[in-house]
Order: C-alpha cells, then sequence, then structure tokens
C-alpha cells in the first residue's frame, strides 16, 4: 500500500519539518509497529535496526526517537519505543530519549479546532506547512490503491 498513496512521503516531509525547526538536518525517518506475519514486507528501515546500525557504526553518541506518524501515546509507542528500543538501547550503551506525541498539547488542539473550522465553512484554502500541500478531505475512488499481487499459475 505504501507505494500506491502519499504515506512514506506525508511522513517524510513531517520528519524534515520537525527537523527544520529544531534547526537541525540529516535526521533519520524510521518505522516501528511492524504487523503481520514476517513474510509480508514492512516499511524499512526498522526502528530497532537503524539504532544497532547507530551503535555499530558510531553514528552518534545518543538518540532522540520522535514518534511523528503518532498524535497519542498509545500501545504501539509505549511497547515499540518505551519497552523494546529502549531496552535495546540499554543493551546497546547507546543512550536514548523518546519525544512526547502531540496529545493534548494546546498548540496541537488550536491546529485542529482551525482544521475543522476551515472545512466547516468550506475554505478554498487548506492550511498546509509542507511542501505536498493539503490533501483531499474525502477520498477519491482510485485513492491509495491496493497493492496488485503478481498473477500466479494455477496447476490442476
Amino acid at each position: 500500500m505504501a507505494q500506491s498513496c502519499k504515506y512514506v512521503k506525508q511522513l517524510e516531509e513531517a520528519c524534515r519539518l520537525v527537523s527544520e525547526v529544531l534547526g537541525r538536518t540529516g535526521d533519520r525517518l524510521v518505522f516501528q509497529s511492524r504487523s503481520g506475519p514476517p513474510t509480508q514486507p514492512w516499511l524499512e528501515p526498522d526502528v530497532l535496526d537503524c539504532l544497532r546500525e547507530v551503535k555499530q557504526c558510531d553514528l552518534a553518541a545518543s538518540v532522540v526517537l520522535a514518534p511523528i506518524g503518532f498524535i497519542s501515546d498509545h500501545l504501539e509507542v509505549l511497547y515499540d519505543l518505551d519497552t523494546e528500543a529502549k531496552q535495546l538501547c540499554a543493551d546497546l550503551q547507546l543512550p536514548m530519549v523518546r519525544a512526547g506525541t502531540a496529545g493534548t498539547h494546546p498548540e496541537f488542539v488550536r491546529v485542529i479546532r482551525e482544521l475543522i473550522v476551515e472545512r466547516m465553512n468550506d475554505s478554498p484554502v487548506r492550511i498546509a506547512r509542507e511542501a505536498l500541500g493539503a490533501s483531499h478531505d474525502v477520498c477519491p475512488a482510485d485513492c491509495c490503491p491496493a497493492p496488485q499481487r503478481p498473477a500466479t499459475a494455477v496447476r490442476s
């Protein structure tokens, strides 16, 4: 699905914007919350693999994990980052801090309110900071088509 929609591009842009606000460059987007059977491809690089690489290649003395794809500290964030990644970093002796999610931060709530009012008023101008621009409000019929599996021969 990631190949047929803007999901990864939107996360890459969010990563770039967060880094820009912090005055940083070169921050990496990695993925957590692998799901499905091990035979099913998942988005990469995996956060745990990246942490191992950071330590093995001495890329940083410490790391900050910022779950930009999540707006609240729910089970995936708490387990994947606060349990698994934290334990791996302890094992690697790689200091780690996890940034908080937006949650109910007043600025986040203000922006959500602005977006709701924008849509209630059917404003033709949409708020968007990222280079990708504002996305549609309702997915068109051809939005995010499911990936097609290669045809397989049927044997009798």
